[in-house]
């Protein structure tokens, strides 16, 4: 496994991370995946407070806990299911973000996070307020970071010139490269580091799902694929040629 350097949080990361978000709802399959990531090399291990509704953290948790100062744990906040089970609500309120943190560390299993991400974000909402709640928990010694999770560059520009991010999470693939436009330049100028998911744009890249439909046209990606066959040496290597691709970025 090969690491890179998050700049401002000083952490050595491994290239492929494991995003924890598809586990399933069984402590023990959870166990075997997680320390078989750790055995490989994967030091990073990303989750959510809502992911299963905590199940989640309480799996990642259980499953680190024994080298669990080897590891670096990024869970999210910021959204909280509706009442009624139709979706969420956003709530990156201060309040919010302190009283989360403590479920969070006790399902981990925890006394500190290593990067606590707001879980989303708009221009709109009251910024002052949520990174006066992430530095609080800072100066407590409950989280040693903090970052965001979004894909909107007006947020992503003024979390990244203003506040104290070490990271972004952004979805960017080669069917999805939107984050090009200016995002992942801006992010690299201000030393931010990028965590990317959907490398493999939901099992397209990979070849184990043809039947996705992106952007309501399929033609580009058939043609994509056949182009990546012709790049692909042995067989099924479709997928590393994915992961590759968005290693080579310099942001990333």
């Amino acid at each position: 496994m090969k690491y890179r350097t998050l700049k401002r949080a000083n952490l050595s990361v491994s290239e492929i991370g494991l995003g924890c978000m598809s586990l399933e709802e069984d402590h023990a399959q959870n166990e075997r995946i997680l320390r078989s990531a750790y055995e490989g090399g994967i030091n990073l291990f990303d989750t959510a407070d809502i992911y299963q509704n905590g199940f989640n953290e309480e799996s990642v948790g259980k499953a680190l806990k024994p080298f669990r100062k080897k590891v670096i744990i990024a869970t999210k906040v910021g959204n909280v299911p509706n009442p009624d089970g139709s979706g969420l609500i956003w709530n990156p309120s201060k309040s919010h973000i302190l009283k989360s943190v403590e479920g969070s560390l006790k399902r981990l299993q925890t006394d500190y996070i290593d990067i606590y991400q707001l879980h989303g974000g708009t221009i709109e909402d009251h910024w002052e307020e949520t990174i006066e709640a992430f530095e609080q928990l800072k100066q407590e010694g409950k989280i040693r970071h903090y970052g965001l999770s979004s894909i909107r560059p007006n947020v992503i520009k003024r979390c990244a010139k203003q506040t104290n991010i070490v990271s972004d999470m952004l979805q960017y693939n080669l069917l999805d490269r939107r984050a090009e436009e200016e995002v992942l330049v801006l992010l690299e100028e201000q030393g931010v580091g990028v965590l990317v998911r959907g490398v493999l744009a939901k099992g397209v890249l990979s070849q184990k799902s043809r039947s996705v439909n992106l952007d309501n046209n399929k033609e580009p990606i058939d043609i994509l694929i056949d182009k990546m066959k012709s790049f692909s040496i042995e067989k099924n290597t479709i997928s590393q040629l994915a992961i590759q691709w968005v290693l080579s970025s310099s942001s990333v």
